[in-house]
């Protein structure tokens, strides 16, 4: 049985991760910590957990904990996991793993110190409609892949209007970037898993708005390992006529086309005509990946996100910001 702690308390718990750890077998959450004792206090009451905490050295001192789930932005994540490692338990972090590259290896570096293992929330990794799309590459359903196209295009959020009180994903020192960071990093993550590491990155940042300290477009071109060609655009600013999500697949004999954070169809175009996939998400989306980090810390199969593969998906933004211009 792997026991949780959770670190943080925020909307993704309610909903996304924090009631999976409980319904995934041999696994339980049975404490969660806050630094707003009020927050921290209510969320146990509402999800039954019987243990809660304003001290993170009160959760990391319960033995019976094996691993601990950080679900705080990314300016903690450094911090929280060493603490984490070193007193004996396994991690999984929310993403992207770290504000940048240089802060990943360190969290790997210190877990593989304290011999445990680490795990970044990467989820799409096991979803149903991901793995869907994995296998129609692997078995070239669309023949050789030469390019995929990648368009998340919206308008800004009433809480980005906001100037006095911004939400922390576009406050550069806390989140590491803007919405790019934090949602195009899904995409990037999704990239590795389906082609292999990104090993050349060029790329446009721009902040059109002004609304905001971080970034609100991007424009990039990546290359992968296995020679698949990347172009993407992250517009974070657009008129609400312009919205998408598209990530479309273009290979030999077809196409593989579907969004990135909507629960829509997989559409596959070959010359055998259009077929089309519906995969249903699990009511918590971390469900499935919580189940594969759970087997492997029972010693059963391995999770496909490890903290190499979050570390490369940290490199890669690095990257596009020009925060390092070496290449791999």
């Amino acid at each position: 049985m792997i026991k949780w702690g959770m670190i943080g308390c925020g909307d993704v718990t309610e909903r996304k991760s924090g009631p999976a750890f409980s319904k995934v077998e041999n696994s339980e959450l049975i404490a969660v910590m806050s630094r707003t004792h009020s927050k921290v206090k209510d969320y146990a009451i509402r999800h039954k957990i019987d243990f809660y905490t304003d001290k993170i050295d009160e959760l990391l001192s319960i033995n019976e904990i094996n691993a601990i789930y950080i679900a705080t932005p990314p300016d903690s994540h450094l911090e929280y996991t060493k603490l984490a490692a070193q007193a004996g338990k396994h991690v999984y972090v929310e993403k992207p793993m770290a504000l940048n590259h240089k802060e990943s290896i360190e969290m790997i570096d210190v877990c593989k110190q304290n011999n445990v293992k680490l795990f970044p929330a990467y989820y799409r990794r096991r979803l149903p409609k991901f793995l869907k799309v994995k296998e129609l590459i692997d078995t070239k359903a669309i023949g050789e892949i030469k390019h995929v196209l990648i368009e998340l295009v919206s308008a800004p959020r009433q809480e980005d209007l906001q100037k006095g009180k911004l939400p922390w994903r576009v406050t550069p020192e806390v989140s590491g970037g803007g919405y790019f960071m934090d949602m195009g990093s899904h995409q990037l993550d999704l990239v590795d898993y389906y082609f292999g590491e990104i090993i050349d990155v060029s790329s446009i940042v721009k902040n059109y708005s002004g609304l905001y300290p971080a970034d609100d477009f991007v424009s990039g071109r990546f290359v992968t390992v296995s020679g698949v060609v990347i172009t993407g655009i992250w517009d974070f600013s657009a008129h609400q006529s312009q919205e998408k999500d598209l990530f479309k697949i273009s290979g030999t004999k077809g196409t593989i086309t579907y969004s990135s954070f909507g629960t829509d169809e997989i559409i596959l175009e070959t010359d055998n005509g259009i077929n089309k996939f519906l995969e249903p998400f699990p009511e918590n989306v971390h469900f499935h990946l919580i189940e594969s980090i759970v087997k492997e810390l029972l010693g059963s199969e391995p999770s496909p996100s490890t903290g190499e593969s979050g570390a490369r998906t940290n490199h890669v933004i690095d990257l596009v910001y020009k925060r390092n211009e070496k290449s791999f």
